[in-house]
């Protein structure tokens, strides 16, 4: 599940930027397209949207040249540092088990772009995680990060009698360039691919483990603090906003208002009712979100047109370009070509004031 009508910490787009600079990657690159800057990742007050840190996601993803194992890797550097007062809450539970029904109660919270479940039998406890709302190449990427990190959070707080017993994923292994050239275990175990579901799963004994830095009267401050950052952050987003953070999600074709809504958790009839009492359509938002986006990625002169059709969603570049022409009344070479001149123009003014 993806909390449209929540936002976020930056700290999540700022490990990821970090994590693509030790790999060679420039920092604007990575951020392209969201409108955050390097600087703004620095400020602890920070908060960015969803949509803000897929498409930081996206660009990563692009950049290293696919998924890969890197959920894997980027999971690993989510500590409990890292989610704020979220993570000292639930580090701070009377045990394991209390600590998963915490985190999971109070999920907006965090960076998850899964839906995580959870069970457990006599023997086993399972988490099983799910990102059906996203394009293949983001839904395997943050299903590993998302696995990754819980797994690292439980180590932390279980400490060294932690080992998952199965490590499992729906989706098959892919390599990609840049990978660090080894399998990535969950200390020690090998995931397996292609499975039914994606699970982390180890012993239920261990939900009775306490905790060493259990403090009841620290939970109670930290869940005090943790619903009044949940009513902050709720934004009073309408449809029109919420419908517009989806399509402009990268990779994939954009889905068809049926799907749409069944994503949204309504119903089509619903979904086209509340956007026409909001004076507008799924057309008009769709259409209004690639020219956006399509602008930014042509301004930033960081792409091929190729690749910015591709990155719309276009199978072809014939497409975007009839397309883009019918948004903004010029073809995609002609605007690219404008702002050359624009640049010109603003180079040849500076000379003239010197």
């Amino acid at each position: 599940m993806i909390y449209w009508d929540f936002l976020r910490g930056r700290a999540s787009a700022r490990l990821m930027v970090e994590f693509g600079a030790e790999r060679g990657l420039d920092a604007a690159a990575i951020l392209q397209g969201s409108g955050l800057s390097r600087a703004q990742l620095d400020d602890p007050k920070g908060e960015m949207t969803a949509s803000q840190e897929l498409l930081v996601a996206g660009n990563l993803i692009r950049l290293l040249g696919g998924p890969g194992q890197l959920g894997l890797e980027l999971g690993a550097r989510y500590r409990f540092s890292t989610y704020g007062i979220w993570g000292f809450g639930v580090i701070s539970s009377a045990t394991l088990g209390d600590a998963i029904e915490r985190a999971l109660r109070l999920l907006p919270l965090t960076y998850a772009f899964t839906e995580i479940a959870f069970a457990r039998t006599q023997e086993a406890a399972v988490l099983t995680f799910s990102a059906d709302a996203l394009a293949s190449d983001l839904q395997r990427f943050m299903v590993e990060r998302d696995l990754a990190a819980a797994s690292l959070l439980m180590k932390e707080m279980a400490g060294p009698q932690f080992v998952p017993r199965r490590v499992t994923f729906a989706h098959e292994r892919c390599d990609n360039r840049r990978d660090s050239g080894k399998p990535v275990t969950i200390y020690g175990v090998a995931p397996q691919y292609g499975a039914e579901a994606s699970q982390l799963v180890f012993d239920a004994a261990l939900l009775r483990v306490s905790l060493p830095q259990a403090n009841p009267l620290t939970v109670a401050m930290c869940e005090d603090m943790c619903q009044q950052l949940l009513d902050r952050r709720r934004t009073k987003l309408s449809t029109c906003d919420i419908v517009r953070q989806y399509l402009m999600l990268p990779g994939g074709k954009p889905p068809d208002i049926v799907h749409l809504a069944r994503l949204l958790n309504t119903s089509e009839r619903t979904l086209k009712r509340r956007l026409r009492q909001e004076g507008t359509s799924y057309r008009a938002i769709l259409a209004a979100a690639r020219r956006e986006l399509a602008e930014e990625l042509i301004r930033t002169r960081q792409l091929t047109l190729t690749e910015v059709a591709d990155r719309l969603g276009f199978s072809e570049l014939s497409s975007f370009s009839q397309s883009f022409k019918r948004w903004s009344g010029m073809a995609p070479q002609v605007f690219a070509k404008s702002l050359g001149e624009t640049d010109s123009s603003r180079s040849a003014a500076i000379r003239v004031a010197r």
